[in-house]
């Protein structure tokens, strides 16, 4: 075998070994956040809160996320995204247990806030290594590390709830959930990246967001927007005038997040056949149209319909905008990432009171509509330069 074959087989290697590093934490970040949802209930009994103090208490969780997402950026350019992938990592590990027993509201809080912390350096930290890892291998891998999140979700809530089902005692279920987290980080943690680029380690330590990061992170927060929408309001959309009881009104966000997943994990296919300009247009049209069905639905079977088609459509939009900002030279990658992150996460957390705020002023169905308009803003903001794979 000659000098340059060798060489070429070696860095295929090493770009095998990082893409699986990075699917294997999106896949471990999405099974301990999605882990934690069916322990709400059981700490909602245990604190004895009602709705109203719980509700205060979540809002620790998105918290300690939005604290820390701007941070993270900082330190992966000066540590590496695998040091603060891992440390971030076994915080959640650590943590998840504890949720499961601890027994005051203050030190609940206190404990959601530092979970928020790590899962949202968490996030960051693998969506920086994502970015790099996509520009060194020249081809579109983003909407699969998205996908392999998504995975996760399933695969954590569906495990816990098993072993819930099963009567495994809370704290035992959690620490094994933290157990299979930690087992997957130990898998990747070999081959996460040591440290950035040149440009990254040695340009500025803080930079305000501006010109193009604030564009796509304002893009993230419409299409988180229309995801936390689709959580908290669309059964209510559902049960309201559409035959479905409420038992039933979970199917519309189920058929959505099967259709969000499958969309992400043949994503990376189609946009490297398509390009992510037309992608994005598409996708932004898709999902627009699924709002306008959903609201002029007048059947269940028509609005879940309209769910799935939000879900294909909004499934790789995401992702093309991490790409985006990975590529943008208005200021370092990872600087960005954390930027974006946490403009778009804003979205999640801002999407129930803003939905709420219209659905009481006009209506559910106006809100719904108005979030299909928003879809075909994003859609249109495809034509610009850096979707194409330019610079802005």
């Amino acid at each position: 075998m000659s000098e340059h074959s060798s060489k070429t087989s070696l860095i295929n290697k090493t770009d095998s070994a990082h893409r699986l590093s990075t699917r294997l934490a999106f896949l471990a970040a999405g099974l301990v956040v999605s882990a934690w949802a069916p322990l709400v209930p059981y700490a909602k009994d245990r604190l004895g809160l009602d709705e109203a103090a719980l509700g205060l208490l979540l809002l620790c969780l998105g918290g300690g996320s939005l604290c820390a997402m701007p941070v993270t950026g900082m330190l992966t350019a000066r540590f590496g995204c695998r040091p603060v992938i891992l440390t971030a990592g076994v915080l959640t590990c650590l943590i998840l247990p504890c949720l499961a027993v601890v027994g005051s509201p203050l030190l609940f809080g206190l404990t959601l806030l530092l979970f928020g912390a790590s899962v949202g350096t968490l996030d960051v930290a693998m969506n920086i290594q994502a970015v790099i890892v996509e520009k060194n291998s020249g081809a579109a891998l983003m909407s699969g590390f998205h996908g392999m999140f998504s995975a996760g979700g399933f695969l954590g809530a569906g495990t816990m709830a098993l072993l819930l089902w099963l009567n495994i005692p809370v704290l035992a279920a959690s620490i094994c959930l933290s157990l299979l987290v930690a087992l997957m980080l130990l898998i990747a943690s070999p081959n996460l990246l040591h440290e950035l680029e040149a440009s990254e380690r040695d340009g500025p330590q803080f930079v305000i967001p501006h010109g193009a990061v604030i564009f796509i992170g304002v893009l993230c927060f419409v299409v988180f927007l229309a995801e936390g929408a689709l959580l908290d309001w669309g059964a209510l959309l559902l049960t309201a005038g559409r035959g479905l009881d409420a038992g039933q009104g979970g199917m519309g966000y189920a058929a959505f997040s099967v259709a969000m997943t499958l969309g992400r994990l043949t994503g990376d296919r189609v946009v490297a056949r398509l390009g992510g300009k037309l992608v994005m247009l598409a996708g932004g049209v898709c999902a627009a149209l699924g709002f306008f069905a959903a609201v002029l639905a007048s059947s269940a079977v028509i609005a879940i319909l309209g769910f799935i088609l939000i879900g294909i459509g909004a499934s790789n939009i995401v992702p093309i905008l991490f790409s985006a900002a990975g590529k943008q030279n208005t200021m370092p990658a990872s600087l960005a990432i954390g930027a974006i992150t946490a403009i778009g996460y804003a979205g999640v957390l801002a999407g129930p009171a803003l939905i709420g705020f219209v659905a009481h002023a006009i209506s559910l169905n106006m809100a719904f509509a108005g979030l299909g308009v928003a879809m075909l803003l994003v859609a249109a903001s495809a034509r610009l330069k850096l979707f194409a794979g330019g610079s802005v």
